[in-house]
């Protein structure tokens, strides 16, 4: 793995995100915070979780270990979150962009929330951080799908892959 691979695959989360993100923003604050009995009682409640997850593992790179994540009261609305996580965008793009393809075998040592250690490369951390996300995206989709609200549009990675070639044969 490089570092362009790793940037490959953060463009893909981020902008799968924002797909959901455009998609959650038509609910009602009911719908959005509605218990739907997932893995997460709401939308809301599943979005804040995976914001919180990939602030754990920023922390974690920054050499502290969060002992629980982020309360969702914290987020009361899409907005704030969307502002929430375009922050840590940023932190974790700027991350990425001073790493050498040396460094992405670095291993960490944490703690994980239950208390026990944990250990992992950061290119192992940052794949987790996407393929998490894509999980729970997922589960997004299924709840908006129960509510008969329109789900995002396609978030598939060969439709990212497809979008940024069709993007650049038009800039070329």
């Amino acid at each position: 793995m490089t570092t362009k691979d790793l940037h490959d695959l953060l463009d893909y989360h981020y902008w799968a995100r924002d797909r959901v993100l455009d998609a959650v923003a038509a609910l009602t604050d009911e719908e959005y915070g509605r218990n739907l009995s997932s893995s997460f009682p709401s939308i809301h409640a599943t979005l804040v979780h995976t914001y919180s997850a990939e602030w754990a593992w920023h922390s974690r790179w920054e050499g502290h270990s969060p002992t629980a994540l982020l309360p969702a009261d914290m987020f009361p609305d899409v907005d704030s979150l969307r502002k929430a996580w375009a922050a840590l965008e940023a932190r974790v793009r700027r991350l990425l962009t001073t790493s050498a393809d040396a460094d992405l075998t670095r291993g960490f040592d944490y703690t994980l929330l239950s208390g026990a250690p944990g250990h992992s490369t950061f290119e192992q951390m940052l794949q987790h951080v996407v393929n998490h996300a894509t999980y729970h995206r997922g589960q997004v989709t299924a709840m908006l799908r129960q509510l008969g609200a329109a789900p995002p549009k396609s978030t598939d990675l060969i439709f990212f892959y497809r979008e940024r070639e069709s993007r650049a044969q038009v800039k070329g």
